[in-house]
């Protein structure tokens, strides 16, 4: 059996776990070490629990805790060499580094992680699709804008977390500088809620028993429009649709 767990999702921090067989892989931490530890505990998790930790891009709310909780614990570090680059000074002292290609599936125990680039401001992001052979689960956040692989790697899967990160008309009418609304709504950004929605309306849904919106805009969006949005999309009561919260994520959801 495969399962999932976000220990947080947004712009103040950001972690994934996925769970299949003995096999526990945690996706980001941008968690601070005791924090981290806290958010484990509250899904029955310990650090030590956790096999590897695949990072996505050196954004801080995605990397902030990687080297310490890496370090403290012993935990292999995966991530693209543009990636570990970036990170520059923050990478000595981990334990084991081992650069990823954003086209190549690797495996991790009894968990095949397929990588796949996106549009995201970050100097080699990559969002993954998860599988334990029978099951998939698939994250995109952190990309602006969609693409034609993305559409064919978030096709025919199980479960998907999928950004909706902000509401065009509050993004615009808030309080960000210009230079702020541009990044976040540029095509190198985060997705809005009406891109999702039109991304999610391409992906064939057939297999599709898990659907949460993540990385969610304490500012500029809220979980009623993210889940009325994407609700549209798959023709689906808004309430069948899950919200990865920033403080407390969400619950182990089975595949």
């Amino acid at each position: 059996m495969m399962r999932f767990a976000s220990l947080g999702s947004g712009s103040q921090g950001n972690a994934l776990v996925v769970e299949a067989g003995r096999t526990r892989v945690l996706l980001d931490c941008g968690f601070g070490l005791k924090d981290v530890k806290a958010r484990l505990a509250r899904h029955g998790l310990e650090a030590d629990d956790l096999d590897a930790i695949i990072v996505t891009h050196e954004h801080d709310d995605h990397v902030g805790g990687v080297s310490r909780l890496a370090r403290k614990h012993e935990i292999p570090v995966y991530l693209t060499y543009g990636t570990l680059t970036a990170l520059d000074g923050a990478r000595s002292g981990m334990a084991q580094i081992t650069v990823i290609d954003s086209h190549t599936p690797f495996a991790i125990g009894d968990i095949e992680a397929r990588p796949y680039p996106v549009p995201h401001d970050a100097r080699e992001p990559a969002q993954f699709v998860f599988s334990d052979g029978r099951a998939s689960l698939g994250v995109l956040t952190d990309a602006g804008s969609s693409t034609p692989h993305i559409e064919s790697m978030l096709s025919g899967l199980d479960a998907l977390v999928l950004e909706c990160n902000h509401d065009r008309d509050l993004l615009a009418n808030g309080s960000y500088p210009p230079y702020l609304k541009q990044r976040i709504g540029g095509r190198f950004g985060h997705l809005e809620n009406g891109t999702a929605a039109q991304l999610l309306a391409g992906l064939d849904c057939s297999r599709l028993r898990h659907l949460i919106a993540a990385h969610l805009s304490q500012q500029n969006n809220t979980p009623e429009l993210a889940r009325t949005a994407m609700a549209r999309a798959l023709n689906c009561a808004p309430e069948w649709i899950g919200v990865a919260d920033q403080h407390s994520g969400f619950t182990w959801r089975d595949i």
